[in-house]
């Protein structure tokens, strides 16, 4: 006997000046049931969130068959509902049957206690090329793929616009200056040979070297990049969630109508990177006021802070609200930042820059610090989060299939710390050396600290191409 299952409905529920997208996964046998169902626990939902809809307009309902035999059993197993205008604002139900309604043949519909996916310890890596600038003598070196040693570049055939796409390779937004070292001056160090740029013309900078003995010129290539991902010294904080002025030198305060909306990150002194679930249902460029160099966010103190207005916001085109893919935006300040020990940019990743799973980051924000949407912090909250390899991530345990190549998972998947503790559009972090990348955007998730739900951030590494883009267009 074929037996409908509803899944899943997405409602449209319109709560003072936000809207909020709720996604409902429904395993029923029954048609009226789950409407049934659904009608209750939409008006548990109101009532959790203390607030009534102006309006709610169903939409996406879709309907899966299932065979079930002989013995069908009647039950309403599992509920989710997702909140999507923020990570912070997601409420999940669970209705769970009694023993007598226990399901039969839909999977994995339990909230899921073991999980057979183990965390990848590696990854390799895809590129040929290696890059990095010697903190000693700010010389440019090369690895190629084949070869074991960090060679210096020649300077014959170097320009400033391979210095850029060097740069850009290592996370670090433009190049401010570049020279030729005489290798007389550097003494005996390199003896291993060089890197030169080759005379033929190469569609990709990765196919631009190749090894040889000397250099003509006796000189080699030093440069230095924009600087970013550094922060002042300050005092460790023992066992603390608060952070000082000045520890996330890049973590900024979104105001949408003199409302703290969602968080953000400084890539240069007039570009901010946050989410575009943030911005695109709130396009009015002019609403929108943008705060640095805050801790704190009482009215007596964002009264003595320059807020910066808006010139432009860009969310990018492949942006799908409900599956939550490509979840990144840019927005554009009006005047530049000045930069100081309590504002700074972070490092973008290096191209094809990803973690194993395991590699501690951190997120901040002002986000709430309860589920229920209304304990929200007037001090910024930082929190260490291990990464998930998207291959648990992925797993039926987790989130079944949703993450795409353009996410990342970070949390524990005993569920002791989430973004409850950011904000949307809030910077995910990792120390790369001796600097700070920006590796995620934080962007969605189901629940909020609960096991086997952790963040989901958008990778930014994937995106490069689109930012560096953007920042030269406009």
């Amino acid at each position: 006997m074929g037996l409908k299952i509803k899944i899943p409905t997405v409602y449209s529920l319109k709560l003072h000046s936000f809207v909020l997208h709720v996604k409902v996964n429904l395993f029923c046998n029954s048609t009226a049931l789950c409407t049934n169902t659904v009608h209750m626990v939409t008006t548990n939902i109101f009532k959790y969130l203390q607030k009534s809809p102006v309006a709610l307009d169903k939409t996406c309902l879709g309907y899966h068959t299932v065979n079930f035999g002989k013995n069908e059993q009647v039950f309403c197993c599992r509920l989710n509902y997702e909140l999507s205008i923020s990570l912070l604002h997601v409420v999940k139900l669970l209705l769970r049957p009694s023993s007598s309604q226990s399901p039969v043949g839909l999977g994995d519909t339990k909230e899921t206690s073991f999980c057979n996916v183990t965390e990848d310890i590696s990854i390799s890596d895809p590129r040929k090329v290696f890059y990095r600038i010697s903190p000693e003598n700010s010389l440019l070196e090369i690895q190629l793929g084949k070869l074991p040693t960090w060679l210096p570049v020649c300077y014959e055939r170097w320009n400033s616009s391979l210095g850029t796409l060097v740069c850009r390779q290592l996370g670090y937004l433009r190049l401010t200056k570049h020279k030729g070292v005489n290798l007389t001056d550097i003494g005996p160090n390199y003896t291993d040979g060089f890197i030169q740029i080759t005379s033929e013309h190469k569609s990709s900078l990765e196919n631009m070297w190749q090894f040889r003995g000397n250099c003509v010129t006796g000189k080699v290539i030093a440069l230095r990049c924009f600087e970013c991902g550094t922060r002042a010294k300050l005092p460790r904080i023992i066992g603390g969630v608060e952070a000082t002025l000045g520890r996330w030198p890049w973590q900024v305060s979104l105001y949408y109508s003199n409302r703290h909306t969602c968080g953000g990150s400084i890539i240069t002194s007039q570009w901010v990177v946050t989410a575009a679930h943030c911005v695109h249902k709130l396009p009015q460029v002019s609403s929108w006021v943008v705060y640095a160099g805050i801790v704190t966010r009482s009215s007596a103190k964002m009264a003595q802070h320059k807020g910066y207005a808006v010139e432009k916001i860009i969310h990018h085109k492949n942006y799908n609200h409900r599956s939550h893919d490509s979840d990144i935006a840019l927005m554009k300040l009006r005047t530049p930042l000045n930069f100081s020990d309590t504002i700074r940019p972070v490092c973008l990743p290096q191209y094809d820059y990803d973690l194993p799973g395991g590699t501690q980051c951190w997120i901040s924000g002002w986000g709430y610090t309860q589920p229920d949407g209304v304990h929200s912090p007037d001090t910024l909250k930082e929190a260490p989060v291990p990464v998930i390899s998207t291959k648990k991530c992925n797993s039926s345990c987790m989130y079944n299939g949703e993450i795409t190549s353009r996410m990342l998972c970070a949390g524990y998947t005993e569920g002791k710390v989430d973004a409850c503790q950011g904000d949307s559009g809030g910077p995910l972090v990792c120390q790369d050396e001796s600097v700070w990348r920006l590796v995620g955007v934080v962007s969605w998730g189901t629940g909020c600290a609960e096991p086997n739900h952790p963040g989901v951030y958008t990778k930014v590494a994937k995106f490069l191409g689109w930012i560096y883009d953007m920042i030269e267009k406009y």
